[in-house]
């Protein structure tokens, strides 16, 4: 008999929600995560950031622009609720301290250590490997891992 699966905390930075759009060697790990029940949480940035890939890989002529509409199509009406805050200065020097992160990734992270204030059981997926290192530093499981 299968066991039931707990419903997810889950925060998406734009490398898993790509993943979860477009295939790729993470893309079945992503759409796992996404079809768990739960809370699916993505902030404004890994929309923007998510976006702004969708439109250069069709400024690119990498896909078929019906390709990129239909994974635009999918970020609109993914499992995602849209989280529109802001990670706190403090907690982002200190993690700048700890960890060699781009701005972004950094960001995110500061951004899921917020959340997880209020909701513990939160997970960050990343399929960045030196964000992986630092979600796992943190003590925030990664579920890729």
């Amino acid at each position: 008999m299968k066991t039931e699966e707990k419903p997810v905390v889950l925060y998406w930075d734009a490398s898993a929600v790509l993943s979860a759009l477009l295939k790729d060697d993470h893309s079945r790990e992503a759409h796992r995560w996404a079809s768990r029940s739960g809370y699916h949480l993505l902030s404004t940035l890994a929309y923007a950031e998510v976006s702004a890939v969708l439109r250069r890989i069709a400024r690119e002529r990498l896909l078929a622009e019906v390709l990129v509409k239909a994974a635009e199509e999918s970020l609109e009406t993914g499992p995602w609720r849209s989280w529109q805050g802001v990670p706190r200065q403090n907690d982002l020097r200190q993690l700048s301290a700890r960890y060699s992160l781009r701005g972004a990734d950094l960001w995110h992270l500061a951004a899921a250590k917020i959340l997880q204030e209020d909701l513990p059981e939160l997970k960050l997926l990343t399929f960045d490997r030196r964000l992986m290192v630092a979600v796992q530093g943190e003590g925030m499981f990664n579920p890729y891992n």
